[in-house]
């Protein structure tokens, strides 16, 4: 298995050992350095982070409770597998909540508020033009969460973020291609304009349409229903 994290990402440590192995962790899953299905080899990455077995071991929990790895008696932590059908019950789950979400959001939004989202636009389409993917993921993942935060439901918003942490390690593989990061910006673009007109049924549309897209991309990537 390649290095999941380059020695220059190694010294950019978070303030615990525990917070930088899960950063760690989570860029190496997001980026695709560390494939669903592929091994945690711990005793390497422990070496590789230079960190005690601690807070490695008390990252992967943190990551199992999330979706993002499993374990399995007497062979380890891996890199969560989401089957074809898993992957269409989380993004039906995350159409229902966010269809409420960004209904009472459009109902609360302020200028600033939308100030907020067209700056963090700016970051999105900055690392699709760089073919950045950790970087499109994290702003793309900070635009939708502003606009769900607004909504002023925090139980809500928490419930979304845990869906979109059991889908991380999928994002590579749509952010990975050109024509997706195309297609995220102009939706992305078509629901800030719905939003100024603070048309919540057009952004509902056009935000549903949003997730059509990454799913059915991936659906050729994880095979046959079960």
């Amino acid at each position: 298995m390649s290095p999941p994290v380059s020695p220059d990402e190694a010294r950019r440590r978070p303030p615990t050992a525990q917070q930088f192995v899960l950063a760690e962790l989570r860029r190496a899953i997001t980026t695709g350095r560390l494939r669903p299905g592929a091994p945690i080899r711990q005793d390497a990455l422990a070496e590789e982070l230079q960190v005690s077995r601690v807070p490695l071991r008390e990252a992967l929990k943190t990551l199992q409770g999330e979706g993002l790895v499993t374990y399995e008696a007497h062979r380890g932590y891996f890199v969560e597998t989401l089957s074809l059908d898993d992957l269409r019950e989380v993004y039906r789950i995350r159409e229902l909540l966010e269809d409420e979400a960004v209904r009472r959001a459009v109902a609360r939004l302020a200028d600033a508020d939308l100030d907020r989202l067209e700056t963090v636009q700016e970051e999105v389409e900055r690392a699709a033009a760089a073919g950045d993917v950790l970087a499109m993921a994290t702003a793309n993942r900070r635009f939708h969460m502003t606009l769900f935060d607004c909504a002023g439901m925090p139980r809500l918003v928490r419930l979304i973020r845990t869906l979109w942490d059991s889908t991380d390690a999928y994002r590579s593989m749509y952010y990975g291609d050109a024509g997706n990061r195309e297609r995220v910006v102009k939706e992305h673009r078509a629901t800030l304009d719905a939003l100024r007109r603070r048309a919540a049924g057009e952004a509902v549309t056009t935000l549903n349409v949003h997730r059509a897209h990454a799913v059915a991309d991936l659906e050729p990537l994880l095979g046959p229903t079960s």
